[in-house]
């Protein structure tokens, strides 16, 4: 029986190691299939590059990446082209021009023991192998003189170890069997291969010459359906098997098994299997062999983890394309583990039955006393609110009605409400020896202006019950939060001696938590919240503190201690403490001089003398626990949890990630529940998958630019109240691990084409993002203007009687016009589009017209369209309608973010004029809901791509100043024919003018977007007038900062 039992928990334990690794070498494949992608994708942007004279730019970094999204630690990854006869002599120039350049970009991401010179010295630019004589001695490299195409490692990472004081970039990787009979089959099927192969060891400790045993996966780079390079990756068995981390799997023999016996030399066994013993975390190399207990063989549990999408029947015979196959077996040490556990399992057994014995129990207790729970849960909630209110010596004082020399005078009821009718005197003290701290949210004004108000709150709530937590450790009392500053104070309602100290333990950790919370907050809520930072002032000072009574009573300090430490946090800096000159005395005079450093200028503070103040420097671990301190709190409010969760969503935790990281994260937050809503409303639906769908996906698009499918009209579809109430709740739907990993992967890439642009970034592309999902989050029915959506995090899909025009009715429509602001400016090269046709680049002499926005289309679709995105693809569409729709969608509302194409605009503004006429318009179809939705869409994306200019004066500036220093470095690039910065002052007023103010009233006459509308006029009028008074002093600023900037490097 107990055997029975064993063979049942390594079958679930063996399904469970087989399909993690099947997903983990499905994660590598699809890096692997992304990064070739992008390699070609950048050649074919590039008119001055060509194959097989191709440098990666920043391969180091890139590969690293490709490492991390396939999990690998310590991979090996080579980028081989392919270099035919003809190309042999330009290949030798080319790497003695480029190798320079590969060199550095891998010293400074990886550092070397050998200088950029030492190793281009070292460097043979020919093609070449190595040559040994008869004793195996190394005779230096040998030129290859074999005919037909060669494959060089041209590009490695990691960067390896000169050989015999030769470096291997150029090596004829052909001369290797298990490479050269690998590339037949790579040829004729353009999809991956592998074969187990004896490669150098890469990991730690290991040195030249040290050899394992592993696969290599040999990934084809195509352009135009040939095979011009390939990518090769040692894939690590040993460290893939020690990360699988499966809990409770122990003894357990794993043997891979290639389909193909590919020859990998005369000095190398080329047996078809490894075995593995493997551990929850770890594994042993048992060797090139199938080592499982033949006596296990019925309980094997087999699955195929690698397998290439191809054709056998149309190869040739002696081509065999590899597959890989995963066999677990148990071991006798599985066995008698298992079997020593039985009275742990009569233990669980007894535990079990007395744990429901003791259910029944509570649950009895539960029901008869839930009355007198409930009202004593109302008494502790009420008290928790007085608790908040009032330090709790005042609390009691209230609660009793007692005051220095009256018994009952009816200060305050907190419960009952009878502040205004409260008779006696007020509740009042003089505090001597007090410290108040300030502590304000730098950049928060501009910050909201994007923001939606429940993201704004998040924020705040988050933000300040985290700070909560810190006063109370450090007995400080948190006073009131006036707007997005946070006031306390230590000292008072209690006397403290050690009041300054608490202060400055508290404000460190304070300004420590807020770089935290944002930095995880960026993920949920968006570009540029990690930039928030937190300014504090600190002064020490006697006080008057009481309760203000009225019908919301509250505890408040006044005096001037307050206002000289409101005073030390407006003159204070971003992250910085300023503290005044009595707080430092005081810190002085307790020994901690280190703590204090002047401030090197003087201050003004109004109605007093010029003050010196000092800044507080703590280097004490902001954990560390000072005398002050209470035990841990109780939680106060569940929103402070959401800062510590963030992770656990993401593909890694929050700290270790990079900004663009962060911000591909929040853009699969933003579009998942899209998903959710599109997955949702196909529930009842009868119309059956279409099978042929991936022909389709095929020819959709081809024949034709990207510009000449635009239509100016697009049929939306629309569902009926009967139609709506057959569909799911969206946030009941799970659209799968693997759609949401494949959303993740694609954004990843999307991220990584973008340049490296000051304006033209993804940063920017994010940024449009937020604003597409604010305004379409604000949608409002046009009967009644003031009536919102219910929820800001989930757009209202209920068309409301048709006045949105069917914007809202489907979610794939809202679905695409997000998407559309995520990649349209996708592989933007940071000039415009009549610059590039002046140089005749090649994406110009194919689009003639609109180039960055058709190519950002092409390069987004045809990634979109690859097969490690069918998940996801399946999520978006699943019928011809919804994809023809998908792609429409996508067309228009990319194209309409080019606003200097001058006819383009011209067609808009009279189709505008057309559909929102206040004398509808006969003509068939032109005042349809369709006609004014496209051009409600192409309106929305317009402003939301200039959503700088309609937001607060800072966010203006900041992007603003990215832009002109984009076009400032075209110029002086020598890609511009005017100097920007003489017309940029009368530019940009002539841009709010003609274009950014009149399109905010647009938004504002349509009556869809409520107040989100006005706002953005009111920011737009306001920025043009402060732009008209501070703009030229700006451009001169501009300039210097590009000079300082041009100097630095």
């Amino acid at each position: 029986m107990i055997w029975r039992l064993s063979i049942t928990q390594f079958a679930g334990l063996g399904s469970e190691v087989s399909i993690l690794a099947g997903q983990k070498v499905h994660q590598i494949y699809s890096a692997l299939d992304s990064y070739a992608l992008f390699i070609s994708s950048q050649v074919a942007a590039d008119p001055n590059v060509s194959w097989p004279f191709v440098l990666v730019q920043d391969f180091s970094l890139k590969s690293e990446k490709m490492a991390e999204l396939a999990s690998l630690e310590s991979p090996m990854i080579v980028f081989c082209p392919i270099v035919h006869e003809d190309d042999r002599e330009g290949w030798s120039s080319f790497v003695s021009e480029a190798a320079p350049v590969y060199y550095q970009e891998s010293v400074n991401n990886e550092g070397f023991t050998y200088t950029v010179a030492e190793m281009v010295n070292m460097t043979v630019p020919y093609l070449h192998t190595y040559g040994f004589d008869e004793n195996f001695t190394f005779t230096g490299p040998v030129e290859t003189r074999r005919s037909g195409p060669v494959l060089p490692n041209w590009q490695l990472y990691p960067l390896l170890e000169p050989v015999q004081s030769t470096m291997i970039t150029g090596y004829d990787m052909t001369v290797f069997p298990e490479i050269a009979n690998q590339l037949p089959t790579i040829n004729l099927t353009l999809h991956p291969s592998t074969a187990f192969v004896h490669l150098p060891d890469t990991g730690p400790g290991a040195k030249f010459g040290d050899i394992v045993v592993d696969s290599q996966i040999m990934q084809p780079i195509v352009e135009d359906g040939k095979l011009v390079g390939v990518i090769i990756l040692k894939l690590p068995w040993l460290e893939f098997f020690q990360h699988l981390n499966v809990d409770g799997l122990t003894d357990t023999i794993a043997v891979l098994r290639s389909s193909c016996n590919i020859e990998i030399g005369s000095f190398f066994d080329s047996k078809n299997e490894l075995s593995y013993l493997i551990n929850s975390t770890s594994a042993t190399f048992l060797g090139q062999l199938d080592a499982h207990d033949p006596k296990y063989d019925e309980l094997v549990v087999s699955r195929m983890i690698m397998e290439a999408d191809v054709d056998k029947a149309e190869l040739p015979e002696e081509i065999c394309v590899p597959t890989l196959t995963l066999d677990l077996y148990p071991t006798e040490e599985f066995e008698v583990s298992f079997q020593s556990s039985q009275p742990e399992l009569y233990t669980a057994v007894v535990v079990a039955i007395f744990a429901f014995t003791s259910l029944v129990f509570v649950l009895y207790d539960y029901f008869v006393g839930r009355r007198q729970r409930k009202f004593l849960a109302r008494i502790i909630r009420q008290d928790q609110i007085v608790s908040n209110v009032f330090p709790a010596a005042i609390r009691d004082r209230l609660y009793e009605g007692e005051q220095k020399g009256s018994k009952k005078d009816n200060l305050l009821d907190p419960l009952g409400g009878r502040i205004a009718g409260a008779e006696g005197a007020p509740l009042a003290d003089l505090f001597l020896e007090t410290t108040i701290v300030f502590a304000d949210i730098a950049g928060f004004t501009a910050w909201s202006s994007a923001r939606e108000p429940v993201q704004v709150f998040i924020l705040l709530e988050t933000i300040y019950g985290a700070f909560d937590k810190h006063a109370y450790r450090h007995n400080v009392f948190k006073v009131e939060t006036v707007g997005n500053c946070y006031v306390a104070v230590a000292g008072l309602p209690e006397p403290d001696k050690n009041h300054a100290l608490a202060v400055c333990r508290f404000a460190p950790d304070c300004v420590q938590t807020m770089k935290d919370i944002t930095l995880k907050l960026e993920v949920s809520l968006g570009p540029d919240t990690s930039a928030l930072e937190l300014r504090v002032g600190v002064h020490s000072g006697q006080v008057t503190a009481g309760v203000l009574r009225g019908e919301r009573s509250r505890f408040q300090l006044f005096g001037d201690t307050m206002n000289t430490a409101a005073r030390m946090e407006s003159t204070s800096a971003r992250s910085r403490i300023q503290i005044s000159q009595s707080t430092a005395n005081l810190l002085l005079a307790s020994g901690l001089s280190a703590w204090v450093a002047p401030r090197k200028s003087r201050i003004f503070v109004k109605g007093k003398v010029e003050m010196q103040t000092y800044w507080l420097i703590v280097k004490e671990s902001k954990k560390s626990k000072t005398s002050t301190s209470k035990n841990d709190m109780p939680t106060l409010d569940e929103t402070v949890k959401l800062s510590d969760d963030l992770s656990s969503e993401t593909s890694g935790p929050v700290e270790a990630m990079t900004k663009a990281e962060r911000l591909v994260e929040w853009n699969v937050e933003v579009l998942s529940p899209l998903l959710q809503q599109i997955v949702a409303f196909r529930a009842g639906e009868t119309v059956p998958i279409d099978s042929s769908l991936s022909k389709k996906e095929a020819t959709i698009g081809t024949g034709e630019t990207v510009l000449e499918e635009f239509v100016p009209i697009i049929p939306l579809k629309r569902f009926d109240a009967a139609e709506l109430s057959k569909r799911l709740n969206a946030t009941s739907v799970d659209i799968g691990e693997e759609a949401k990993t494949q959303l993740r992967n694609y954004l990843s890439n999307v991220a990584s084409m973008y340049r490296d642009n000051p304006f033209h970034n993804f940063e920017h592309a994010s940024h449009v993002t937020a604003s597409v999902k604010k305004l379409l989050t604000r949608i409002v029915n046009v009967d009644d203007g003031n009536s919102l959506r219910t929820s800001s995090d989930e757009i209202n899909l209920v068309d409301m009687a048709g006045h949105s025009y069917g914007i809202t009715s489907d979610p794939l429509t809202q679905f695409s016009v997000v998407f559309s602001a995520i990649i349209h400016d996708l592989d933007h090269p940071g000039v415009p589009n009549a610059q590039l046709v002046k140089e005749k680049t090649r994406n110009a002499q194919i689009f003639k017209k609109s180039v960055a926005e058709q190519n950002s289309v092409e390069l987004a679709w045809s990634m979109l369209m690859a097969k490690e995105y069918e998940a996801l693809r399946a999520c978006i569409y699943h019928t011809e309608d919804d994809l023809r729709r998908f792609r429409q969608l996508v067309v228009n509302t990319v194209m309409a973010t080019d606003i200097v194409d001058k006819e383009l605009q011209a067609l808009r503004k009279a189709r505008w004029e057309t559909a929102f006429a206040e004398t509808p318009v006969q003509d068939a179809g032109l005042s349809s809901d369709d006609c004014k939705a496209t051009i409600v869409i192409e309106h929305l994306i317009q402003a939301s791509d200039v959503s700088h200019t309609m937001q607060h004066w800072h966010i203006y500036k900041s992007w603003n100043e990215k832009f002109f220093m984009e076009c400032y470095a075209a110029y002086k690039a020598g890609r511009a024919d005017s100097d920007p910065s003489k017309n940029w002052y009368k530019g940009e007023i002539g841009f709010f003018d003609f274009y950014v103010i009149p399109l905010a009233k647009k938004l504002d006459s349509c009556g869809l977007f409520g107040v989100s509308s006005r706002e953005y006029l009111n920011y737009a009028q306001s920025n043009r007038d402060e732009w008209a008074r501070e703009g030229e002093g700006l451009v001169n600023e501009y300039l210097v900062k590009f000079e300082d900037m041009i100097t630095q490097q």
